[in-house]
């Protein structure tokens, strides 16, 4: 392992990386820096936290959409397939518009999907393979719970002034969320397929 001698000459140069470096923590998960966006270190502690735990649902969200778009199955297999990819690149996007807003806030964002999934309310599903509309079901649910909270934190940051976290919450994670539902509620609509279900004849 290469080290760095001290007292080493300042201006001296090679083309040897400097590996295997450590270094303390400069700041601490949960603090927030002081930063002059006019608001209150309270408020943007308040958004951080609630950012977060949003971020680590939607980071298993994603996941499972990258799990369940390798495991389908059955006649739907192929729309089903792009469909919960499509969803996935979606909610990965929308990772990263959590993570950039809270640290705008002056925070520290969930960068580990360990840690992440410490902190996560959805639960984890089984490590094999599910009947379709379970898997489905497990993916209504985790949008469920990120809706849940991020409705409450959308009305909070209202209150508190936050107007940017709420437009995150609102225009993106609520607003994708909502659409994604739906595209796969309508998968679990027990319906014919090609004839016309007549209790009347």
């Amino acid at each position: 392992m290469a080290t760095i001698t001290e007292g080493a000459d300042p201006q001296h140069r090679s083309s040897q990386p400097l590996l295997h470096q450590r270094g303390p923590v400069i700041q601490e998960f949960g603090t927030v820096k002081q930063f002059p966006i006019g608001l209150t270190a309270d408020s943007r502690r308040y958004s951080c936290q609630r950012l977060n735990h949003v971020l680590a649902d939607t980071q298993m969200l994603y996941h499972l959409y990258k799990k369940y778009h390798w495991l389908m199955r059955g006649a739907s297999f192929y729309q089903l397939h792009l469909l919960l990819d499509k969803h996935a690149a979606e909610q990965l996007e929308l990772v990263d518009v959590l993570a950039e807003r809270i640290q705008t806030l002056g925070g520290v964002a969930v960068g580990d999907v360990r840690h992440a999934a410490e902190l996560t309310g959805v639960p984890r599903p089984p490590d094999g393979v599910e009947e379709v509309p379970a898997m489905l079901s497990r993916l209504l649910e985790a949008h469920e719970t990120i809706l849940v909270q991020a409705h409450e934190a959308a009305a909070r940051t209202a209150e508190l002034g936050d107007d940017g976290t709420n437009d995150v919450l609102v225009s993106q994670i609520i607003r994708t969320g909502e659409l994604q539902c739906w595209f796969i509620a309508e998968h679990l609509v027990d319906t014919p397929l090609v004839r016309v279900d007549d209790h009347h004849g």
